[in-house]
Parts: structure tokens; C-alpha cells; sequence
């Protein structure tokens, strides 16, 4: 694959992962409650869907998201279902009087594994993500995928993503890092959830 071939696929996924959308406002606001572990779950969540569906396009299989279009709706249904479920509980939930902000949520694995299973879901059951591949792959495969081919692409996402996933990220541990009083703390608990939830509600309505 040449470098220019690599280079238009590269600046055109940073505009579609850099972009504001659910996945980065969960990202942001996973990380403002929960810290950067659980910021970082979600964001793996994400990449893993992304690259399930480049190298299901780049083995020309793009038929099975038709095939599994019914299935794709149930998931993506239940992980919104649960990132309003999260933003509930986070609305509701009361930060612990003088805790410091960077510490006051230490996240389980089982926790972790819930907030990483959701980005998939939401990833696989988006009905865009077919879409965004079948548009750029063919000008991206004109003469035909090698694994060496596969590999850069892969690469390109990898680092994409721990570009886009550190930033959004760091906006929120920057905002923890400024949160002391439980006031303060409490109120960015609600906006956060608020946002969750709303994020939630309209990944239900996008059809």
C-alpha cells in the first residue's frame, strides 16, 4: 500500500474518531467519574469494535452486517440501555465527604469489563460503522489487501485512537484535578451522568 493511499485513510479516520460524538462524550465522562482506568476501558471498547468491522470489510464479508442487522440493533440497544443505566446511578450517587477528586472512585474488573463490553456493543450495533468502511475500502484496496497492508491499517487506528482517547481523557482528569469540595464534586457527578444518559438516549433515537 503506498505512503499517499496511507496517509488519506490516516487524516480520514482522525476526522471520524476526533470528532465529537457517544463514544467520546462516554469516553470524557466515564473518565470524570470513574477515573482514567474506566475512560480507558470504554475507549478499548471502541477500538476493538473498529477493527472487527475494517477486517470484516477487508475480507469481504461486508454482508454479514446485513445478515446480523437484527442482532446489531438488539446489542446496540442494550449497551445504551446501560449507559443510561449509568448515568442514572451516577446522578444519583453521593462522592464521600473530603475525598480527594483523583482518588474517590476505584472501578472493579468486573466494573471495567462491563465499561469495555459496552464500547463494543455500541460499536458493533452501530449501523454508521458499516457504512464508514464500505465508503473509504475500496479506494483504500484498489490492488487488494495483504497482511502487511492489514498491519499498517491497524496501526493507524491504534495510534489514531490512543491519540483521540488521551485527549478526550486528559480533558477529564484535568477537570477532576480541579473538583475538591463534595459540592463541586457532587454536581459534576450529575453532570456527567446527565450527559451519560442523555448520550444513551440518543443512541436509542439515532436509527
Amino acid at each position: 500500500m503506498t505512503l499517499s493511499t496511507l496517509l488519506a485513510f490516516a487524516l480520514t479516520f482522525i476526522v471520524f474518531a476526533a470528532s465529537p460524538g457517544p463514544d467520546n462524550f462516554t469516553i470524557f465522562t466515564r473518565t470524570l467519574s470513574d477515573g482514567l482506568r474506566a475512560g480507558a476501558a470504554y475507549g478499548l471498547g471502541t477500538v476493538t469494535g473498529i477493527l472487527v468491522f475494517l477486517t470484516l470489510g477487508l475480507a469481504g464479508l461486508s454482508y454479514a452486517a446485513e445478515a446480523l442487522a437484527p442482532y446489531m440493533v438488539f446489542i446496540r440497544t442494550a449497551g445504551a440501555a446501560y449507559l443510561i443505566w449509568m448515568g442514572a446511578a451516577l446522578w444519583f450517587s453521593a462522592p464521600p465527604a473530603g475525598a480527594p477528586s483523583a482518588e474517590r472512585v476505584s472501578p472493579s474488573r468486573g466494573s471495567l469489563f462491563k465499561t469495555y463490553a459496552t464500547g463494543v456493543a455500541l460499536n458493533i450495533g452501530n449501523p454508521k460503522m458499516p457504512l464508514f468502511y464500505l465508503a473509504i475500502l475500496p479506494n483504500v484496496a484498489t490492488s487488494g489487501i495483504t497482511f502487511t497492508s492489514y498491519v499498517e491499517l491497524v496501526a493507524i487506528i491504534l495510534a489514531v485512537e490512543v491519540l483521540v482517547v488521551g485527549f478526550y481523557a486528559g480533558l477529564a482528569l484535568k477537570a477532576r484535578a480541579l473538583t475538591a469540595s463534595t459540592t463541586v464534586l457532587r454536581r459534576m457527578n450529575k453532570a456527567a451522568g446527565a450527559i451519560m444518559a442523555a448520550t444513551g438516549v440518543a443512541i436509542l433515537s439515532n436509527r
